[in-house]
């Protein structure tokens, strides 16, 4: 469908949509470039460049009337007349498409799944429906299996201890071998390493970033079972060879546990006392989801007892957090500073691509 006015386009006021507007509107707010450029910084120092960069691949489009919508309803009232539609988690469906009058010539979907956007109406209507697969959520599926691997090797503990003095001074009792009869592994006489082949993994929240983890680690020859509210179908159980259980039965019998929901009331402490008292002894424990999702006190008191094997997270509960906190005492914790979607290349590549499709869709 050929646009040849000011195109209208709606987005949904996701953080990293709102790029959409500075790319293509000209009227989008100054103080939303200085936040954008403040936020990219470190890794962008040239944000109006980008912006340039990305506006010239999709010329045809700026101007353009971007609106960002934060509920259905402002997406009902903001789309009579669009051209494009660009949403995260709000519906679109035959209500959408009416209210449109006729112009909507694409649907482009924040992500791969569709679950959301009614395809079939959308194929009526002749729109056109669009998916993404973003780098961020890889980046952040990597970030996962970094620090579960690094959990299992003990990479936090024993990195570049290569002395006798180092060794000694971590608590552990070095050895000579003999060398003649006997490899040299593990001199130092490190205890508790653990290799995740044929281990099982259990993922609370098969979504995007869940998926991706699963396809990582499945070439790790681990077993992947999965919980979550909804079970998937099984065509999709088979294409990423995992199976479903209960929550109960997950936590009594993984090796490894990684957390992958939303933030809400309904998983605000998921992972409480009871869930972390019949965790597997041993397991590991990762979250690169949000902080939330575990109940704190709880966690404290898994590590007392040594009951978890490890446990990493990415984004802390307070952030700048106090470097006495209790959770750093455990040498088998790992706590990064909300890296997991980084770098900025990764959401700014993701969104040069989304323009692309919205432009290659209206052209």
């Amino acid at each position: 469908m050929a646009v040849s006015i000011k195109p209208l386009i709606v987005v949904e006021d996701d953080s990293f949509l709102r790029l959409i507007q500075l790319v293509l509107d000209p009227t989008a707010p100054g103080e939303l470039f200085e936040a954008f450029a403040h936020f990219c910084a470190h890794d962008v120092p040239d944000f109006r460049g980008w912006c340039e960069q990305a506006r010239a691949r999709v010329r045809h489009l700026y101007p353009a009337d971007v609106r960002l919508v934060r509920d259905p309803g402002e997406l009902l009232a903001n789309v009579p007349g669009a051209n494009a539609l660009v949403v995260d988690a709000l519906p679109v469906g035959a209500q959408e498409i009416a209210a449109a009058g006729g112009t909507l010539g694409l649907v482009q979907r924040y992500g791969t799944t569709t679950r959301n956007i009614d395809e079939a109406a959308c194929s009526g209507a002749g729109i056109q429906v669009k998916t993404l697969r973003r780098r961020a959520n890889i980046s952040t599926a990597e970030q996962a299996l970094a620090l579960m691997l690094a959990l299992a090797r003990q990479l936090n503990q024993n990195a570049n201890l290569i002395s006798i003095e180092q060794i000694e001074a971590a608590g552990y009792t070095p050895t000579e071998y003999d060398r003649a009869r006997t490899p040299n592994g593990n001199w130092a006489r490190i205890t508790g390493l653990k290799t995740l082949f044929a281990r099982q993994l259990g993922i609370i929240g098969l979504g995007e970033i869940g998926r991706e983890l699963a396809l990582r680690t499945l070439a790790l020859g681990m077993r992947i079972t999965y919980y979550q509210r909804h079970r998937m179908v099984a065509a999709e159980e088979q294409r990423y060879q995992v199976s479903y259980s209960s929550l109960r039965q997950l936590l009594e019998t993984s090796d490894c546990i990684s957390l992958h929901l939303p933030r809400g009331a309904e998983t605000r402490g998921i992972i409480g006392r009871a869930e972390l008292e019949s965790i597997k002894p041993g397991a590991l424990l990762i979250n690169v989801s949000q902080p939330s999702l575990i109940d704190r006190a709880a966690l404290l008191c898994a590590l007392e007892s040594g009951r978890l094997g490890g446990f990493a997270m990415d984004s802390f509960y307070e952030e700048p957090a106090d470097l006495n906190d209790p959770l750093l005492k455990f040498r088998n914790v790992i706590i990064t500073p909300h890296l997991a979607g980084s770098p900025r290349s990764n959401s700014l590549d993701d969104i040069a691509e989304l323009l692309d499709n919205v432009a290659n869709g209206l052209s």
